[in-house]
């Protein structure tokens, strides 16, 4: 296994939007119990992403919507430009969300984290901020520099330290 080369996993995207998650027709008569059983795409990323036991920034330009807000909540940084709207618009559907849920409550206060998903209503990159879903707001304009060079400061630092602190992290957390 080569992991131990990788300093730093950096995600961004360009457009109106990051990422929407999972197709939500198809979790539609999902059932879950209390522990979700994350299976697939998006799910098998933050699973894999938690395993590496790295720095997981997120240059975040576009709107977040439904299953990638677990992928923002699983990155160790999370950088998004001012204008970016969060949203969790399963309810809406009918459907909860069970994935999404665990992923909030690992980074957000639990009362916010309810509030979000059962509403179902976007919030402001402020609110995010504000709430713990995100490190910090950033122009358009410097938001590459800005992860660049925060990509650049962890990679520069001890990898495997980095990778030990990361994993007792993950084992502390205890989360699915």
């Amino acid at each position: 296994e080569k992991t131990h080369e990788i300093r730093v996993v950096k995600f961004s995207a360009n457009g109106d939007v990051f990422c929407s998650g999972g197709d939500l027709s198809v979790m539609k008569e999902e059932k879950n119990d209390l522990i979700p059983d994350m299976k697939g795409g998006i799910a098998d990323i933050v699973k894999s992403i938690r395993k590496l036991c790295k720095p997981i920034v997120i240059e975040v330009r576009g709107n977040v919507y439904a299953g990638a807000l677990l992928l923002i909540a699983n990155a160790t940084h999370v950088f998004a430009s001012d204008h970016v709207k969060f949203s969790a618009p399963e309810i809406k559907r009918g459907i909860w969300p069970f994935m999404v849920m665990a992923g909030l409550f690992r980074v957000m206060p639990k009362r916010a984290g309810l509030d979000f998903i059962m509403r179902g209503e976007s919030i402001s990159a402020k609110e995010a901020l504000n709430w713990g879903l995100i490190n910090k707001i950033v122009s358009e304009e410097k938001l590459d520099k800005e992860v660049s060079n925060l990509a650049k400061q962890l990679a520069s630092l001890a990898p495997n330290t980095m990778k030990i602190g990361l994993e007792a992290y993950e084992k502390k957390d205890g989360m699915v």
